[in-house]
Protein backbone atom coordinates (compact mmCIF):
# COMPACT_ATOMS: atom_id res chain seq x y z
CA UNK A 1 0.00 0.00 0.00
CA UNK A 2 1.30 3.42 -0.88
CA UNK A 3 0.17 6.89 0.07
CA UNK A 4 -0.19 9.58 -2.56
CA UNK A 5 -0.15 13.36 -2.10
CA UNK A 6 -3.95 13.57 -1.99
CA UNK A 7 -4.04 11.01 0.82
CA UNK A 8 -1.43 12.98 2.78
CA UNK A 9 -3.55 16.12 2.45
CA UNK A 10 -6.67 14.18 3.49
CA UNK A 11 -4.93 12.74 6.57
CA UNK A 12 -3.68 16.20 7.50
CA UNK A 13 -7.19 17.60 7.10
CA UNK A 14 -8.71 14.87 9.26
CA UNK A 15 -6.03 15.40 11.91
CA UNK A 16 -6.54 19.17 11.74
CA UNK A 17 -2.86 19.69 10.92
CA UNK A 18 -1.78 22.53 8.65
CA UNK A 19 0.55 21.11 6.00
CA UNK A 20 2.28 23.26 3.39
CA UNK A 21 2.55 21.97 -0.17
CA UNK A 22 6.33 21.82 0.29
CA UNK A 23 5.93 19.38 3.21
CA UNK A 24 3.65 16.94 1.37
CA UNK A 25 6.40 14.98 -0.45
CA UNK A 26 8.38 14.55 2.78
CA UNK A 27 5.32 13.37 4.70
CA UNK A 28 4.38 11.09 1.83
CA UNK A 29 7.78 9.41 2.06
CA UNK A 30 7.50 9.11 5.85
CA UNK A 31 4.05 7.52 5.69
CA UNK A 32 5.11 5.14 2.93
CA UNK A 33 8.13 4.07 5.00
CA UNK A 34 5.90 3.40 8.01
CA UNK A 35 3.46 1.36 5.93
CA UNK A 36 6.32 -0.60 4.34
CA UNK A 37 7.61 -1.46 7.81
CA UNK A 38 4.14 -2.62 8.89
CA UNK A 39 3.89 -4.80 5.78
CA UNK A 40 7.31 -6.25 6.62
CA UNK A 41 6.14 -7.03 10.17
CA UNK A 42 3.06 -8.80 8.83
CA UNK A 43 5.29 -11.26 6.98
CA UNK A 44 6.92 -12.51 10.19
CA UNK A 45 5.84 -16.01 11.22
CA UNK A 46 4.65 -15.82 14.82
CA UNK A 47 3.08 -19.26 15.07
CA UNK A 48 3.74 -20.71 18.50
CA UNK A 49 5.00 -17.43 19.95
CA UNK A 50 3.10 -16.45 23.07
CA UNK A 51 2.07 -12.81 23.42
CA UNK A 52 3.99 -10.93 26.07
CA UNK A 53 3.51 -7.68 27.93
CA UNK A 54 7.07 -7.31 29.18
CA UNK A 55 10.52 -8.60 28.32
CA UNK A 56 10.86 -9.85 31.89
CA UNK A 57 8.38 -12.53 32.97
CA UNK A 58 6.49 -11.30 36.00
CA UNK A 59 3.17 -11.76 37.70
CA UNK A 60 0.90 -8.98 38.82
CA UNK A 61 0.43 -8.55 42.53
CA UNK A 62 -3.16 -9.35 43.35
CA UNK A 63 -5.30 -8.37 46.27
CA UNK A 64 -8.37 -10.13 47.54
CA UNK A 65 -11.54 -9.08 45.76
CA UNK A 66 -13.60 -8.16 48.79
CA UNK A 67 -16.80 -6.14 48.57
CA UNK A 68 -17.24 -3.50 51.25
CA UNK A 69 -18.92 -0.15 51.66
CA UNK A 70 -15.68 1.64 52.42
CA UNK A 71 -16.88 2.60 55.87
CA UNK A 72 -16.69 6.31 55.12
CA UNK A 73 -20.17 7.12 53.80
CA UNK A 74 -20.63 9.80 56.47
CA UNK A 75 -17.41 11.53 55.39
CA UNK A 76 -18.38 11.36 51.72
CA UNK A 77 -21.76 13.05 52.15
CA UNK A 78 -20.55 15.29 54.98
CA UNK A 79 -19.94 18.30 52.73
CA UNK A 80 -23.12 17.91 50.67
CA UNK A 81 -25.75 20.59 51.26
CA UNK A 82 -28.65 18.09 51.32
CA UNK A 83 -28.53 14.32 51.86
CA UNK A 84 -30.89 11.52 52.74
CA UNK A 85 -29.64 8.17 54.07
CA UNK A 86 -26.16 8.59 52.51
CA UNK A 87 -27.56 9.74 49.16
CA UNK A 88 -26.97 13.14 47.60
CA UNK A 89 -30.17 15.10 47.00
CA UNK A 90 -30.14 17.42 44.01
CA UNK A 91 -32.74 19.77 42.55
CA UNK A 92 -35.08 18.36 39.94
CA UNK A 93 -34.00 19.48 36.46
CA UNK A 94 -36.39 17.52 34.23
CA UNK A 95 -40.15 17.92 34.42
Amino acid sequence: MTVDAATVRRIAHLARIAVDDAEVPHLQGELNAILAFVEQLQEVNVDGVEPMTSVMPMEMKKRADVVNDGGIADKIVGNAPVTDDHFFLVPKVVE
